[in-house]
């Protein structure tokens, strides 16, 4: 499974930016899908998170009314839209593929397949 992000970029705080994640090989409908946000020597945690149905949504807490994540499931697209963006929110971020098909996976060790990472950088 090869995830493609795209997306990042700069922003200024304040603003908003949406980052979209496909596959080539792979219906993204199989599976849970994921974002999580690395900064260089901390941990890769997550973001927000998505089941396969589509029914369950998980948001991390400090992202909460700000993000909003979504798939489109006719162009085999899965989005994270960001708004009113933060300095806190630079970060490298990384779609991810969970076979795991019961809710929202939080846990980065219950994903199977990562994408390369976009880098978001908040800056005025």
């Amino acid at each position: 499974v090869h995830l493609v992000e795209s997306g990042g970029g700069f922003v200024r705080p304040g603003g908003s930016m949406r980052l979209s994640c496909t596959a080539s090989d792979v219906a993204l409908d199989d599976y849970g899908m994921g974002w999580f946000r690395q900064v260089p020597g901390q941990e890769r945690n997550v973001v927000s998170s998505i089941s396969q149905s589509g029914l369950s949504t998980h948001y991390a807490d400090d992202v909460k009314g700000r993000f909003t994540i979504s798939r489109d499931k006719a162009k085999n697209m899965f989005y994270l839209q960001m708004n009113n963006l933060k300095y806190e929110d630079t970060a490298i971020y990384y779609c991810a593929a969970s076979s795991d098909k019961f809710g929202a996976i939080t846990a980065a060790r219950l994903y199977d397949y990562w994408g390369q990472g976009t880098q978001v950088t908040v800056s005025s």
